[in-house]
């Protein structure tokens, strides 16, 4: 099966779509983000709030990923 993006189609997914445009964004961080957080603030000595929204989580994701090399293409 392929997807509009591989039909040449300018379709963002929903990995590339900002986190505050996001439907459930206002939602509990899911437990693997929560767990993924654990392991970046552990390993960037940093203490990150247990009650971050799913939006907020992935932004502090991208912005630990980026401080401790993890995760992304450098």
């Amino acid at each position: 099966m392929t997807s509009p993006n591989d039909r040449g189609l300018d379709v963002p997914s929903n990995a590339q779509k900002d986190p505050d445009e996001w439907v459930t964004g206002d939602e509990e961080m899911t437990g693997a983000q929560r767990s993924y957080l654990k392991t970046l603030s552990d390993e960037a000595g940093e203490e990150v709030a247990d009650d971050l929204t799913k939006a907020e989580a992935s932004k502090k994701i991208d912005e630990l990923q980026e401080r401790t090399g993890r995760g992304r293409d450098h």
